[in-house]
């Protein structure tokens, strides 16, 4: 890894009290991503690989340890800094979209940018660039309810492009797909990977997370193995 790591924890625990109860989701974590990694996080229900990718994402907090991102420790900034964080750096991708159902396309994917201020004509110019980016140009006042399960993630993922943020976090993106369309999803985020995007996924599928380079399997919240490997072809059909 040349350089500093874009993405470093260090030792981070993250402990979750229910009643005198206490749930050890994180324990002694540490890891490192280097900027254009793409890495596909994997474990069974309860293994941390959901907590994990929550910290990531700067949408919760180590309960010890430290967590860089682009060398500036987050762990430690404030709500309203976390916010700034996710909309300028992060890029989210859901199992379920998120898309709002009475909305149009590239209104969907224009919402980062309304948050940040972006003026309207900006806004529309960048949102229709991230929609042919992946390949949904014909598609900009299409609604959620018009598009298939396939170009609705595509419009999802136009969203988490917009911002030209510098990671896409992805869980479970091919969770609602056939396997035809998550091998069409795949090969979009995998084409942003080999662009120089770090690009982080969740998945509970062994065939998708072996598309990535890079695996890290989380078992009861530790990291029980970390390979780097070839990628698989991107060559699955539907049965």
């Amino acid at each position: 890894m040349s350089g500093p790591p874009l993405i470093a924890i260090e030792r981070v625990t993250r402990v979750y009290r229910m009643g005198d109860t206490e749930v050890r989701a994180l324990d002694d974590v540490s890891l490192e991503v280097a900027a254009g990694e793409m890495v596909a996080i994997m474990g069974a229900s309860g293994s941390g690989k959901s907590t994990l990718m929550n910290l990531l994402g700067c949408l919760d907090r180590p309960s010890t340890g430290r967590y860089l991102l682009a060398g500036k420790e987050v762990s430690a900034m404030s709500t309203d800094e976390l916010a700034e964080i996710r909309n300028r750096t992060l890029g989210f991708v859901f199992q379920n979209f998120n898309l709002l159902s009475r909305t149009s396309a590239v209104e969907n994917v224009e919402l980062p940018l309304v948050y940040a201020g972006v003026a309207a004509g900006e806004r529309r110019r960048r949102a229709s660039e991230a929609l042919q980016r992946v390949g949904l140009g014909g598609r900009l006042d299409h609604h959620p309810s018009q598009l298939s399960g396939g170009q609705q993630q595509r419009v999802a993922i136009a969203r988490a492009l917009v911002s030209e943020p510098r990671v896409i976090l992805a869980d479970e993106p091919t969770g609602n797909l056939d396997s035809r369309t998550s091998v069409e999803v795949m090969a979009l985020l995998r084409g942003l990977g080999d662009a120089g995007m770090t690009v982080i996924l969740v998945t509970h599928e062994p065939d998708i997370a072996a598309y990535a380079p890079r695996v890290i399997v989380m078992k009861d919240g530790r990291v029980e193995a970390d390979e780097r490997r070839a990628a698989a072809a991107l060559t699955r059909t539907s049965p």
